[in-house]
């Protein structure tokens, strides 16, 4: 299980201690009847044992909340993976197209090799340090090649690289953000 969940390490390790007291406090407590124990010491001794088992009960309890949490948030992710499975597929041909015309435009600035796939990253959100792992390069040479990417391409920046690819896709007309972005343009 994962942190993520709200589960520490030493949880399970605190619910079997817990019964293990409770365990051997019981047992105790038997042993101490039968042998017609005093009752100041087994009243302090079942004190402990409620305790014990409290606290075991309180720890189960968190477990098991943090197990739920857990599924459900792996429940989440597996509908989002198919969500998003079911959304490349409808627009496979979409994106496939948009790729092409985005690779065209690169070739137009006459980005080299190197500049495109940088390009191309830089569109998808990777930072600059991000792409220099990806590329085994330091994140200065990224830079750097992104500077001549916008250079070439006549662009401020970065926002203005995505901007220069999406500006023209509309949201469907109707959309409340749609038209947010159509009172933008006008």
């Amino acid at each position: 299980m994962s942190d993520d969940a709200g589960n520490k390490p030493w949880q399970g390790g605190m619910l079997a201690l817990l019964l293990t007291i409770a365990g051997f406090i019981a047992w105790d407590l038997a042993v101490d009847q039968a042998q017609g124990g005093d009752w100041s010491h087994m009243s302090a001794e079942g004190m402990v044992l409620l305790l014990a088992s409290a606290g075991a009960l309180w720890q189960s309890r968190a477990l098991l909340g943090a197990r739920r949490a857990l599924r459900e948030t792996q429940t989440d992710l597996h509908r989002a993976r198919e969500e998003a499975t079911r959304w490349r597929a409808d627009t496979r041909e979409l994106l496939r197209g948009l790729g092409a015309a985005i690779q065209q435009q690169f070739t137009r600035w006459a980005l080299t090799t190197a500049e495109a796939e940088i390009a191309l990253l830089l569109l998808k959100g990777l930072s600059l340090k991000e792409i220099a792992d990806a590329r085994q390069t330091s994140e200065r040479t990224v830079r750097e090649q992104a500077r001549a990417i916008y250079r070439k391409a006549e662009l401020p920046g970065r926002a203005s690289l995505s901007a220069f690819f999406l500006e023209e896709l509309w949201l469907p007309v109707g959309d409340d953000a749609g038209m947010a972005t159509q009172r933008l343009q006008a």
